[in-house]
């Protein structure tokens, strides 16, 4: 019992240390960690030692940047007021959807943990957008899109390339084509507000 009483105060410290630690709210944050702790303790598993560090991190990036599509996508549909931004919305809530649970089925037979939600980023500029109304939305929401599937074929371009695992690679190549097709029609509307 006395034991107890002296490592109370040390569990408390930790427990309050993490609770200040900046990633701490971050599911990507802690998806990526258990994902290294998971890839560097897999010596015996081959499910898990067969996913390099760098095709995780694409996983969780990608699946991040795939919730974070479809809560805009949602946002984009109750607030928008142009149809067409409206109907991009749509578009986005059903193929990230889509694409989204291929990656949740592809990370689960890797072994890979996905976050459970968009990193602090994304889900900062969520909020920032949905406080925006009316044709000021219309416009942010359009340059959110553009900007966002930018940075998405990058970092899906890059695992075409670079992924060690196929399936991954295989994924990316899969999804690209459709990110690209995004890209161009959110580019449309952009040119004609």
């Amino acid at each position: 019992m006395k034991t107890i009483k002296k490592l109370l105060p040390i569990a408390a410290a930790v427990i309050l240390w993490s609770c200040g630690s900046p990633n701490s709210n971050d599911s990507t944050a802690r998806a990526d960690s258990a994902n290294a702790a998971t890839i560097d303790s897999a010596t015996t598993d081959t499910a898990a030692a067969s996913v390099s560090k760098e095709d995780a991190k694409f996983a969780v990036d990608a699946a991040s940047g795939g919730m974070a599509e479809v809560q805009l996508g949602e946002l984009a549909q109750n607030k928008g007021t142009d149809p067409r931004v409206k109907e991009f919305g749509k578009l986005m809530v059903t193929d990230h959807t889509r694409a989204n649970d291929e990656l949740k089925m592809l990370a689960a037979t890797k072994n890979i943990t996905l976050p459970p939600a968009p990193d602090n980023d994304k889900q900062k500029a969520a909020a920032d957008l949905s406080s925006k109304s009316g044709s000021d939305f219309d416009k942010a929401y359009i340059k959110q899109m553009v900007e966002d599937h930018r940075k998405t074929i990058d970092l899906f371009e890059d695992a075409q390339k670079n992924a060690k695992d196929a399936d991954i690679k295989a994924f990316a190549v899969k999804t690209l084509p459709v990110l690209r097709t995004h890209l161009q029609h959110i580019q449309s509307l952009d040119k004609a507000k």
